[in-house]
Parts: C-alpha cells; structure tokens; sequence
C-alpha cells in the first residue's frame, strides 16, 4: 500500500502539459504515493453544470493532499452559453472550483513563494526572496453578492450605516453589492501562519499588507490582529503598509522585504506583482493549505490556445510540486527537487519560449528530472 494518496487534477488547457512534466520528477524521485484521478474544470461544468463534481469532494475526503494543473473560468453570460443544450435556462450558475474547494476544505492559507533563481533572464532582480500569505476563505471572494441590491436588505444596511443613503437614487436593478467578510479567527489564523514561517525559517520582518486609512473596519481588524499577535514574536518585526504603497515599494526595493501577509484580494493583487519580480507566472507556484488537506497548484491559468503544445513554462508546477513534497514531510526529496529545478534554470541551456528559449514543457520537465 502506498505510502500517500495523492488526488491528480490536470484540470484544463495547459494544467495537462505541466502536470506530466512534473510527473517525470515524481517518478525519478520514487515518491511512494498512489495518484489517484479526479475531474475538474471547465468540461464538467459544461456537461454536468458543476465543475467540481460531487465525486471529486468525495476523492479530496480521502487523500492526503492534491496537485491541480489549472482552471478555466469565464463571466456570467459566457459561462451559461458554453453548457450543453439540455443544461442552458436551468438556473445553473458557474461558481470557481477552486474557491469552493478552499471554502469547502478550509484551506484557510494560500502560500506563495516568489524566488529569484540565478541565471533566470526575466528575474527583475537577483535574490529576491518573498514569500506571501494570502488568506484564503474570506473578504471579498467570499461570494456574498448581491445584483440586483434587495430593498430589504438596502434598508437595513441603511439603518446601520447612513452613507448608504447616498444611492437611494439608483434603483435596485442598477445596483450590485459585494462583502468583504473578515474573521477575526482568519485574521489571527493567516498572520500566525506568516510569524510562524518567519521564525522557522530565521526572517526577521513580516510585513501586514492592507488599506485601514479607508477601509477601516475589515482591514483594520487585519492590522489590529497583526499587532496583536506581533507581540508572541519579539524576534520578528512587524510593518505595515498600504495595499497601494506596498505595490509601488515592492518594484522599488523588493530587497527590503520578506514575508508578507494580507487578505484574500489584496494577497491576490501583490503575489501576481511579486512573481512578476521573479520571472513571471511560469515560475509562481502555490499552495491551498489547511488542517486536513492541502492543494498545490501554479497560479497561471489554463491558457486554451496552447493546450496540448507543450509550449508552456512549467517551472511554476514544478515548484508547487516542491512545495507539495515539503508537506508531506518529504524535505530530502523536496530539496533535490529545488536543487534541479535552480541547475537547469542556472545553465539556461533548457527553457521554453517565454525565456528566450525553443523547448518544449516535456523537455524542460524532462531536463530537471536528469539532474535528480
């Protein structure tokens, strides 16, 4: 019996191309682990309305954790166009997969690396080290949404806060209302996650990333919660800066900082700006961690017009899938992974379009798994 259960979802596009390169890894480090297929993405959505389907939840109960390839998504409009024939005026409404499986799971911490590897030609600078902790349940993709606005509910966010007086004018079928929804539990959850990291690892700074200057009561229980628990890490400063400032700092000195921690759209926005920093979204890997379970994925989307090229870069699932061995526990083999990886990005004989180079996904993933 293997020693891990592992839950295989290429998902869509290109989530195929480079799940197989990283399979050649996985084989060459003999991981003891069963892989076990589960259906998601865009054409179950198609031809079943739901593109996490019930028997994936019942496959994700039973595994140690999951790598997931990527996901296609589209608005509204376009998501009902796309089902079969019997399936459209249904009522059936396209929901993210990979939201309701953090919802659905608690995988409460989004974990982001952002690395520059030497002798990558697209590092903005090399040494870059960040790392961001993204809440990963609450705020604004929450999904609590309204459109059009309920006259009942208007009221009584009317009662309670008189600014919303001001759009007594616009009739409610003009009107679309999202919550930010933030926990103080998911507050003190994520920020004790990054503290953690930080003093595992022997950074000295975390930086709370968030706007309590205008956003006062969801982003300042953020930063409030972040001073409180600063106070269990007398090693480790705290700073804190704003969502806007942060992206303006990040470009001018991304040396100055180490890990960052925020919530779920802010954490979003600045971990797509920190991979940029280390060569873009064919080098950002994630995880979707909680107590039970753990999902690791590239943060790339699935990208339809090269499916089944090859074409793509597939560093970034490479190193969700280091990431994903650190978790098990496997540090020897997550080691030799990222020692691999670092090799041939360093020789640069290897590299696919995006860096200047002509190879394929198969044989970059094939060139990392010879150096192991």
């Amino acid at each position: 019996m293997a020693k891990y259960k592992i839950a295989w979802m290429p998902g869509d596009g290109v989530g195929n191309d480079v799940m197989e390169a990283a399979k050649l890894s996985l084989d060459k480090l003999q991981l003891d682990a069963e892989y076990i297929p589960a259906d998601i993405g865009w054409e179950f959505w198609k031809t079943e309305a739901n593109p996490l389907p019930d028997r994936t939840i019942d496959i994700l109960k039973n595994v140690d954790c999951a790598l997931f390839g990527a996901i296609t998504s589209m608005p509204k409009e376009e998501c009902e166009a796309e089902l079969i024939p019997e399936l459209q005026g249904k009522g059936h409404v396209y929901s993210s997969p990979i939201v309701r499986l953090r919802q659905e799971f608690n995988l409460r911490t989004n974990l982001r690396p952002c690395k520059a590897y030497p002798g990558n030609p697209l590092n903005y600078k090399d040494g870059i080290d960040l790392v961001v902790f993204r809440e990963n349940t609450e705020d604004l993709y929450s999904g609590v949404e309204f459109f059009p606005f309920p006259d009942e509910v208007r009221e009584v966010v009317k009662k309670h806060n008189p600014r919303m007086a001001r759009f007594d004018s616009h009739p409610s079928d003009e009107v679309a209302v999202s919550l930010r929804i933030n926990t103080r539990t998911g507050c003190r959850n994520i920020i004790t996650d990054a503290f953690e990291l930080a003093k595992k690892t022997g950074r000295k700074s975390v930086t709370v990333v968030e706007k309590p200057n205008v956003i006062r009561e969801t982003s300042g229980l953020m930063v409030r919660t972040a001073r409180e628990v600063a106070k269990n890490y007398p090693g480790i400063e705290l700073w804190e800066t704003n969502i806007d400032a942060m992206c303006m700092w990040l470009i001018k000195n991304p040396m100055d900082y180490s890990v960052i921690v925020t919530s779920n759209m802010f954490g979003d926005i600045v971990s797509d700006l920190c991979a940029q920093l280390v060569g873009g979204l064919g080098f950002a890997a994630s995880g979707n961690i909680g107590d039970k379970l753990a999902v690791f994925e590239p943060t790339h989307g699935s990208a339809p017009k090269y499916a089944g090229q090859y074409k793509v870069n597939p560093m970034a699932m490479l190193i969700t899938t280091r990431m994903m061995l650190e978790w098990l526990g496997e540090n020897d083999k997550a080691d030799a992974l990222e020692n691999a990886i670092a090799a041939v990005i360093k020789e640069g004989k290897v590299r696919t379009y995006d860096m200047g180079g002509s190879n394929t996904t198969l044989e970059v993933g094939e060139a990392v798994a010879a150096k192991l």
